[in-house]
């Protein structure tokens, strides 16, 4: 159960650092506001808003007592209410006083001032509105014949004090979250651009010189991940400067057995010498296909619709199928997407006679399938085909001019792009290979 509870709680949190540093900061102060407000309303705004109305009714109460008594001229009454009370009073003739007022549940004016006339005067014996007139409450009192109509100000039952400190004490909480909006901001800058900046250089791509800001341990953090970077870059670039020359010095003595076997005078012998040699220049081919540095291409838009289609026609071959959907434009390097297309589709041409290439998009995802008819690889050897240099001993193996590079190339191509490849047993009986590409 507490683990539950606990899961929901982390679904429910935010997943970004600056949403969850606002919060951090946002909840205490919104907290203390709410507890401020409480009592002061409490404490403040309804104690006083009770007290003045409850003054106003009693005066409204003894006017009317007063009016009732027949010792009193009942038009001085008036005058003298009206002039040292603040009430703006009239007498309607009215035989069928039956108002029914809409008293607004979430105003405390209107409650207060419902509870104050409902102990002094009765019910159906009073009527109300404070949204007739915008500084003034209207109140009629039942009396005898008619009604009595006051027009009481607004400021005798409310303290405009009151609003200004409820003001003053709301504003400032709300100054602080936009403070804390606008640091928090700048403080989580240099982390989002550190993160962007890696995943850039997980994926292969160019990352301009990174010049670490913020606080001291993000900028300690972005000095490593600079160093790190530079390490890394050196090393490739040294890895592909030794394997430019291995090439070089291995071409040389091959081409030189070449050029020997042509003096050989068994042909048989001078067939299979060359066979030989031929499989060396693909393996070593490959080799350096697998280790070579991917860093150097650059990033663009292009057209994967089209490129599949280049591709297809190259093979010129009528048992390849097709299901492309048209102008679907992707952002990455296109050789190597190229290449690892190649690889897939000289794989599936290598083991099986009918292939079947299909390109789709649904919403921000890029979906390639390509399978064949030949005989397949057991489930159990799905995740082993990607390691470098791993063959199986069935029909997918049998080969000697294989390695096993060919789906390694392939998968690191695309998880350098953030995508993803699969395996799956084919509709053809065959193998099912399914790339995923995200836009």
């Amino acid at each position: 159960m507490f683990y539950g509870l606990s899961k929901f709680i982390k679904d429910l949190l935010p997943k970004r650092l600056f949403y969850r540093a606002l919060l951090i900061v946002a909840v205490p102060v919104i907290v203390i506001q709410l507890i401020i407000t409480i009592v002061f309303f409490d404490s403040l705004w309804i104690k006083t808003n009770q007290g003045m109305t409850r003054a106003l009714v009693n005066e409204v109460k003894t006017f009317v007592e007063v009016y009732n008594n027949d010792n009193y001229d009942k038009n001085e009454i008036t005058n003298l209410f009206s002039l040292y009370q603040d009430l703006n009073i009239e007498f309607v003739e009215d035989n069928e006083f039956n108002y029914i007022y809409d008293e607004r549940w979430f105003s405390p004016v209107d409650r207060t001032l419902r509870r104050e006339l409902k102990s002094r005067f009765g019910l159906g014996e009073y009527w109300f509105s404070t949204t007739n007139y915008k500084e003034l409450i209207d109140l009629r009192i039942k009396f005898q014949d008619g009604y009595f109509k006051f027009l009481i100000p607004k400021d005798r039952v409310s303290s405009s004090s009151a609003r200004i400190f409820g003001l003053w004490i709301t504003v400032p909480a709300f100054v602080m979250i936009i403070i804390s909006l606008i640091f928090l901001k700048n403080q989580t800058r240099p982390i989002t651009a550190l993160a962007k900046a890696a995943e850039k250089f997980g994926k292969g791509e160019e990352v301009d010189e990174f010049k670490p800001s913020g606080a001291s341990e993000i900028r300690q953090a972005g000095l490593e991940f600079d160093r790190m970077r530079k390490r890394i870059l050196r090393h490739l670039n040294q890895r592909s400067e030794m394997l430019s020359g291995i090439s070089h010095d291995l071409r040389t003595p091959l081409t030189r057995m070449k050029l020997q076997t042509a003096f050989i005078k068994d042909n048989d012998i001078s067939s299979k010498l060359v066979d030989d040699i031929n499989e060396m220049e693909k393996m070593l081919n490959e080799y350096l296909q697998f280790t070579s540095s991917t860093y150097l291409e650059k990033v663009e838009l292009f057209n994967l619709s089209e490129l599949l289609e280049e591709i297809i026609k190259k093979y010129n071959n009528q048992n390849i199928s097709k299901n492309i959907t048209e102008r679907v434009y992707y952002n990455g390097r296109k050789n190597l997407i190229r290449r690892c297309i190649n690889n897939l589709i000289d794989n599936a041409l290598k083991y099986g006679e009918n292939i079947n290439i299909e390109l789709s998009k649904k919403n921000t995802n890029i979906f390639i399938k390509i399978e064949d008819d030949g005989p397949g690889i057991p489930e159990n050897e799905y995740d082993n085909v990607f390691k470098p240099f791993y063959k199986i001993d069935k029909g997918r193996s049998e080969s000697k001019s294989s390695v096993g590079l060919g789906l390694s190339i392939a998968s690191d191509i695309l998880r350098s792009h953030g995508g993803n490849i699969k395996l799956e047993k084919s509709k053809l009986n065959g193998l099912e290979v399914r790339i995923f590409l995200p836009v």
